[in-house]
């Protein structure tokens, strides 16, 4: 189950990567509330917040692939993680010193997400360079679970911090947290490394990764699938703080309680595929496929729950299929490009994994103020489930027709 933990670098990378991401948790908890709390409970707001902070990713991240290809991944990881850390320290001295402003927020959620949209990449496909390809399944499994022990640990420490001394210190933990990470960074063996080959400087390097995936149908799909479900079904962190704030009027705990909840779910979800990697399974479309459709309907039937608990509840098992889908389409995306390729496959995979969060934070605002705070997670999971039947039929339709040509020949 921890077979890449062997590996000296990744256990540096991962020990870092916790304290960084429960960082990271805690700044986001913190940031919604404050968005709330600076505009009076304003759903709008805070979709145009989440819009902001992940807008660059649809012009940077595609970008980001290539540079990721061409360069050394770990002294770029150095100073991206510097430079996030650094977004962390100036929001919360502006809060702490008394002067933040929505506008302040809304800036630095956008100096944020141009840093963050180039370091999904690079960070993504730098884990094959610690692990090689054998182990790699295994460590997408563990990166998963360290997300998620993190998105445990974070909202639920953001809540009671900022309830206890307010969400300027939560900021600023934030910012010194990114020193974990950057250490362990600094700290990692060379030589240890399984480099690929860089890529030359050439013209036409983005169109030819572009064209690499094109050719293969089954990436392609798994791609589409991961753009609306992470678009439309995966907007949560926005849509929780609603529900606790303007429909079950709770305070920042309560908020950070249901993220902890989901949390809970995808922890399970990452151990089990952690599990299934270790006994040297690899990815397959049928897991990927009835993840998907099950966290559709279960996410549906979530934002049905009459009380504040039985919806914290049902969060569980939406975690749970949510990470066996995102696991496994990481892994199988992973490991059907070439290492050479790696970097911009991966660029794309988190342009389509993060680059509808601004059109998602946006719907689920408008959902949210016309229809609920409900609506969004009841539309979310419907379209989700919708979207994963055409995919199931694309890719049957495509087999048979292999299978039928094979039959003709």
């Amino acid at each position: 189950m921890f077979r890449s933990l062997r590996e000296r670098n990744y256990r540096y990378y991962a020990s870092g990567q916790i304290v960084s991401l429960t960082g990271t948790w805690m700044q986001r908890a913190a940031q919604d509330w404050l968005v709330l709390e600076l505009s009076g409970g304003s759903a709008a707001a805070l979709g145009i917040a989440v819009a902001l902070q992940f807008m660059p990713t649809l012009l940077l991240t595609l970008w980001a692939g290539v540079v990721a290809d061409r360069f050394d991944k770990r002294k770029l990881l150095i100073g991206l993680q510097s430079a996030l850390g650094a977004c962390g320290l100036v929001l919360g001295v502006l809060d702490v010193t008394g002067v933040v402003q929505l506008w302040h927020v809304y800036a630095l959620c956008l100096v944020l997400g141009c840093f963050a949209s180039v370091d999904a990449p690079v960070r993504q496909s730098f884990v094959s360079e610690m692990v090689g390809p054998d182990v790699l399944t295994n460590a997408v499994a563990l990166n998963s679970m360290t997300f998620n022990l993190a998105r445990i640990v974070g909202p639920a420490l953001a809540g009671l911090l900022i309830t206890g001394i307010g969400t300027g210190w939560v900021f600023l933990l934030n910012g010194l947290s990114s020193a974990a990470v950057v250490l362990g960074l600094v700290l990692m063996d060379v030589t240890r490394l399984h480099r690929a080959k860089r890529a030359p400087k050439s013209p036409g390097q983005l169109r030819e990764g572009l064209r690499y995936v094109r050719k293969r149908p089954e990436l392609v799909t798994v791609l589409m699938l991961m753009m609306c479900l992470s678009t439309f079904g995966m907007n949560f962190e926005n849509t929780f703080a609603v529900l606790a704030r303007n429909t079950f009027h709770r305070e920042a705990d309560g908020y950070g309680f249901l993220i902890t909840m989901l949390a809970v779910g995808t922890l399970a979800g990452a151990a089990l595929a952690a599990l299934r990697s270790g006994r040297g399974r690899k990815p397959r479309m049928r897991v990927l496929l009835i993840g998907a459709a099950a966290f559709g309907v279960l996410e549906a039937v979530a934002s049905l729950m009459p009380s504040y608990w039985l919806l914290a509840v049902s969060l569980i098992p939406v975690g749970v299929t949510a990470m066996t889908f995102t696991t496994t389409a990481n892994a199988t995306v992973q490991l059907g490009a070439d290492q050479s390729m790696r970097g911009r496959v991966m660029g794309l995979y988190m342009l389509v994994f993060l680059g509808g969060k601004p059109l998602g934070g946006l719907a689920s605002g408008w959902l949210a103020e016309v229809l609920g705070p409900r609506s969004p997670l009841l539309v979310g999971g419907l379209l989700s489930l919708v979207a994963t039947l055409v995919g199931a039929a694309v890719l049957l339709r495509r087999r048979n027709g292999v299978a039928h040509d094979g039959r003709l020949g």
